[in-house]
């Protein structure tokens, strides 16, 4: 009995030693996902329960995009060690700043990226050692441009990066002192949203803030997309307008990654909503969840939403945000057409309102002004110029109901734009009262002044991190970035252990096989 046992699992005993060897040659990248940090692992476990961190945790893979991406001016760096105690300690102080400028209930979003990097994950050590980390915690500031493929000696005093020093970091009130003397701020920690609207950047005596408003018309768009499926809107009398309004998204949208987002959906649109009416109602959105086909599509990329405004942010909640950042695409999309598309992009832009803008009121305003257009457009300046019209007609609309009912933003009201402080050559008459009924406008000088502002600064931002990134690509390529890849590296001891337990394993199933077949032999003579 015995022996007949030892026969029967020799081989399984010999198969668990063998995987047992070949384990322990394995490095643990391969067992366990490096990007997947300890805390993470704890949530998981824990379903989640954790309060969200409001720093960014960045590592190796991930470090030059998030600072690309990011439409924050200013950027925080800190460097710890997930055992040091003082780390622990001073997270609290550090998350309390965080809040503020971080996530989507930012009380001051897009003006500092505060993030950390855990150099005890071993994953980031080079990353550490660029920054030249000789304690924990380290503080690092700089615009986040800088931070993309960079380091930090302490040596070079032109760095545009500059250590925080330990005694001006300690605490959260220590922080945001040393953040407001740089910034010229006054900002606290008692801070509330929307309560402290003489702290926004009013965009009306400053033409360099609509370079910010590229972030917000990715945010408009996604949202536009987001009550489109939410609200059940795409039926088959509508969606040809749709298809004509993201065709006009993929050529001429200021974003690109909304452009190529808008391509995505575009490619697979018509199995996502037939045009065959019996195909729709297959088709149909499930009820449970409220979202349609489209819900699965990112129209700009997975890091919009983001879930705040900059340059259309109001001073309070119920303000500007998705109509202002809709107005800026709808301008963003008007100096971008050719001379040929124009009356294509007004009948499409008329069209897409009228159907797919929630408000029912504004919708019918927007679409009889588009009525009292008897003439086809034949120039992009055509386009352009009606568009601003048709905006300071609304503006001129609501401007009155908004100081009868109290209900505009006191930081931003509604006003005739451009401004003289914006475009003073946008007016024949300089001593012209700008709140006149009808002022003699320079329509050329309209023109010129409109393609600029919604043409080349509106991605002003854009262009120079494009330029920034080619540069530091041409310059070098690190070694961080091919550790950035997800690509795995074998080592060379564990690739033959591989190998050899493969071929072991394979002679010896081979060989258990062969005996299992002689014993049915031998079973079938008896």
């Amino acid at each position: 009995m015995s022996s007949a046992l030892n026969l029967k699992t020799t081989p399984f005993l010999l198969y668990l030693i063998i995987i047992i060897l070949t384990l322990s040659f394995l490095p643990p990248a391969l067992l366990i996902n490096p990007t997947a940090g300890s805390r993470s692992l704890l949530r998981a476990i824990s379903g989640g329960s954790d309060q969200p961190d409001f720093a960014v945790d960045l590592n190796v893979t991930n470090f030059d995009q998030v600072f690309k991406d990011t439409p924050a001016s200013y950027a925080i760096l800190e460097f710890f060690a997930h055992w040091c105690p003082a780390c622990r300690n001073y997270k609290p102080q550090y998350e309390k700043v965080a809040k503020l400028f971080n996530g989507a209930n930012a009380v001051h979003p897009g003006v500092i990226l505060m993030t950390r990097v855990d150099c005890a994950n071993k994953i980031n050590t080079k990353l550490c050692d660029k920054f030249s980390v000789t304690h924990y915690p380290a503080l690092y500031w700089g615009a986040p441009s800088k931070f993309v493929g960079g380091g930090w000696n302490g040596k070079n005093e032109k760095s545009e990066i500059r250590s925080i020093a330990v005694e001006d970091a300690r605490t959260a009130d220590r922080l945001l002192k040393w953040i407001n003397t740089q910034l010229g701020s006054s900002y606290s920690l008692e801070d509330e949203k929307f309560e402290n609207d003489h702290l926004l950047h009013s965009n009306v005596s400053d033409p360099a803030q609509i370079a910010r408003a590229v972030y917000d018309v990715e945010e408009a768009t996604s949202f536009a997309f987001d009550l489109i499926v939410e609200h059940k809107m795409i039926k088959p009398d509508t969606r040809a307008t749709l298809i004509k309004f993201m065709q006009l998204m993929v050529a001429h949208h200021p974003s690109r990654r909304c452009r190529r987002g808008t391509a995505d959906i575009l490619v697979d649109f018509d199995d996502l909503y037939p045009s065959n009416k019996w195909l729709a109602d297959k088709h149909e959105p499930d009820n449970s969840t409220g979202h349609g086909p489209l819900g699965k599509f990112d129209v700009c990329g997975k890091e919009v939403p983001r879930g705040y405004w900059m340059f259309c942010r109001g001073s309070k909640n119920e303000t500007r945000g998705f109509s202002c950042g809709l107005w800026v695409l709808l301008h963003s999309l008007s100096v971008r057409v050719e001379d040929g598309e124009s009356q294509m992009a007004f009948t499409t832009t008329c069209d897409f309102i009228h159907q797919f803008f929630i408000c029912e009121e504004c919708r019918q305003h927007f679409y009889d002004m588009c009525s009292r257009v008897s003439t086809p457009f034949s120039t992009t300046r055509d386009f352009v110029l009606w568009l601003w019209t048709s905006h300071n007609e609304v503006n001129t609309r609501l401007k009155k109901i908004e100081e009868s009912q109290k209900t505009g933003d006191p930081k931003f009201p509604k006003t005739i734009w451009p401004t003289k402080h914006l475009c003073p050559s946008c007016y024949n008459d300089p001593n012209q009262n700008e709140e006149s009924s009808s002022i003699d406008w320079n329509p050329d000088e309209v023109y010129k002044f409109i393609t600029s502002y919604y043409g080349n600064m509106l991605v002003s931002l854009y262009k120079e991190k494009d330029k920034q990134h080619v540069l530091m690509k041409s310059s070098a390529v690190s070694e961080e970035v091919l550790q950035s890849t997800n690509a795995l590296v074998v080592p060379a001891g564990a690739a033959l252990a591989i190998a050899v337990a493969s071929c072991l394993f394979g002679a010896l199933a081979c060989f258990w096989r062969s005996r299992q077949k002689n014993r049915k032999m031998r079973r079938n003579r008896s």
